[in-house]
């Protein structure tokens, strides 16, 4: 229906966009993994490994990506366990409160992220609000140190910004399940227990899984949240990786520790893709 001139032209700003911000700062990123600083503070354009070496035999930094991955499953599961019955009571219970309350849901989704990062770290503080209430009801007799400046404050605020993030495609795989197929489990016999995870909760699994993904890649790639709240046991795998890029001055490191997190999120897409494939349901 298109001649190759209008295709040429329709295709090439995107093309030459993604190459241009996307590929080729990718393929530096690459090249810069194999290359080394010297005691000059210069890059030094030799070819080795040495990077790689660093990253996987000093401890600070495969220790700090574990715990970044274990901050961002807890915040995964948080956001799940918060975001599914959301999600599911707008779908199903709401009636026409629904769009009322799904605006409600996607609010904060406007609201500036520091912000939100910065209210909670208002609210955990040791004068803060919570602490100056737990006082005041006499529930504790100084403030409590572990809320703040913690990997709790960061799993705590994580699962704050990125819960919408966790609800949308769990909300959206709701609202795609036929009503007919519930009303044929009930009809059949099935209580709503049974209806729920012999019908619902299996149709919604690609939802659950994107959801999911959305949580777990958001979380492990935040710097901020971690650098507000965190302290020193707190420190995500990102805050290295912008030191390194900054004070320390050492890009070759801060580019291999960056390139295994891209090959690491690229491989959980490529899994939750495979997996919503799976679930799907047509």
């Amino acid at each position: 229906m298109f001649s190759r001139a209008y295709k040429t032209i329709v295709t090439a700003p995107p093309l030459i966009w993604v190459t241009v911000f996307l590929l080729i700062p990718y393929l530096l990123m690459f090249c810069y993994s194999f290359w080394s600083v010297s005691p000059a503070q210069a890059i030094v354009h030799t070819w080795d490994f040495a990077n790689y070496k660093t990253l996987f035999h000093v401890n600070v930094y495969w220790q700090t990506l574990l715990r970044s991955m274990w901050i961002a499953a807890r915040v995964t599961l948080f956001s799940l366990l918060l975001g599914y019955p959301l999600a599911y009571f707008l779908s199903f219970c709401a009636a026409k409160r629904k769009d009322l309350l799904y605006q409600l849901v996607i609010i904060p989704l406007w609201v500036s992220y520091l912000v939100r990062a910065y209210a909670w770290k208002t609210i955990l503080g040791s004068d803060g609000v919570l602490n100056t209430l737990l006082q005041y009801l006499h529930l504790t007799q100084h403030p409590l140190e572990f809320l703040l400046y913690s990997p709790f404050a960061v799993v705590l605020t994580l699962t704050h910004i990125y819960t919408p993030f966790a609800f949308l495609p769990i909300y959206a795989a709701l609202e795609h399940i036929p009503r007919n197929l519930v009303e044929a489990s009930h009809d059949l016999g099935a209580t709503p227990y049974q209806t729920f995870w012999k019908v619902v909760f299996p149709l919604s699994i690609p939802g659950v899984v994107a959801g999911a993904t959305l949580a777990f890649v958001l979380s492990l790639g935040d710097f901020l949240a971690p650098l507000l709240l965190g302290g020193p046991s707190g420190i995500m795998i990102s805050n290295i990786v912008v030191s390194l890029f900054g004070a320390a001055y050492n890009w070759p490191l801060g580019a291999a520790i960056s390139l295994c997190m891209l090959i690491l999120v690229a491989s959980l897409l490529f899994s939750s893709e495979r997996l919503e494939k799976k679930w799907s349901f047509s």
